[in-house]
């Protein structure tokens, strides 16, 4: 039986290190597939078309317009959640005191023990493999090798974890990604649908092995990041992560759930501005400590509630 474990340990061990090691090879992924999109849609496709003139001409600008668009949205929020910290716990951190009772959060984790302090009063959730306090949310990364404020999952797309102070930018690079590829899609259907159909299409074999590769791909990534998409957007207006969706007892009542409005709120700020952009408002960051992935507003009446 000790023999098994070990090898368990190692196996997944061996398994985080692998994962971190995609770094560059997934960045590297991702930007390959927006250099065959780019190939195939501007320069293959509607690029040369801006010169046919008519209908043909305008059609071209509006999709070359919307493309570059979205596509410098797509960018920045991808690169947002690679390069932005998804926040780790402070050095030392303790939980906030209760004044009246004495008590600090309740809640705990199934995961890991309590504190060693006197378990029976403080109930704080305690991570041992950090050997520090987690404050309420908080999770470890096996493949980071850390505690992560309000951790929603490991990415391996974005090769980071998605947390608390990165969690709007990858919300905001699904759905540009959603548009994007949406928009590919849709732009090189009528290609798609000629290689099939006509005889003799101009252009030479590669550019059409480009075109055809390009509609695939956009296609098959449109129709993934739709599912992610809309279990994220449920989550958010649920105000929970992909990990306490996965270990709730219960959905019917949930401590953090204070409403659609300031569920939404908690995760892309209060400024409509600054919504479908991967930034904060320094007003936002300075009056709202839920950004910061330490402090949650809950409901006085389930404060108690454990998962």
């Amino acid at each position: 039986m000790h023999r098994s474990g070990a090898v368990m340990a190692w196996n997944v061990f061996k398994f985080c290190t692998a994962l971190r090691g995609l770094g560059s090879i997934m960045i590297l992924l991702v930007l390959g597939v927006v250099g065959v999109t780019y190939y195939a849609v501007v320069l293959t496709s509607y690029g040369p078309a801006l010169y046919d003139g008519g209908l043909t001409s305008v059609i071209a600008v509006a999709v070359l317009i919307l493309f570059h668009g979205l596509l410098v949205m797509l960018l920045w929020s991808y690169f947002s959640v690679v390069l932005t910290d998804p926040g780790g716990v402070p050095p030392n951190w303790r939980p906030i005191m209760d004044e009246e009772r004495g008590e600090g959060d309740p809640l705990t984790g199934s995961d890991f023990g309590v504190s060693p302090a006197d378990a029976s009063k403080q109930r704080v959730r305690y991570c041992r493999k950090c050997s520090q306090m987690k404050p309420p949310r908080c999770h470890h990364c096996s493949v980071c090798g850390r505690c992560i404020l309000k951790m929603d999952h490991h990415c391996v797309w974005v090769v980071n974890c998605v947390g608390a102070l990165n969690y709007k930018y990858f919300l905001l690079f699904l759905f540009y990604t959603f548009l994007e590829t949406s928009l590919v899609t849709l732009s090189l259907l009528p290609h798609f649908i000629a290689f099939f159909t006509e005889g003799e299409i101009p252009g030479s074999p590669g550019t059409l092995a480009t075109t055809f590769l390009a509609f695939v791909l956009n296609l098959a990534f449109a129709l993934s990041v739709m599912g992610f998409l809309i279990m994220h957007i449920s989550m958010v207006a649920a105000n929970t992560t992909t990990i306490e969706a996965y270990e709730k007892k219960t959905t019917l009542k949930w401590r953090y759930d204070l409403g659609r409005k300031k569920n939404f709120e908690q995760v892309f700020g209060t400024d409509k501005l600054y919504w479908f952009i991967p930034a904060y408002t320094e007003e936002d960051l300075r009056r709202m400590p839920v950004l910061q992935g330490l402090e949650f507003p809950s409901k006085p009446d389930l404060d108690a509630q454990e998962f």
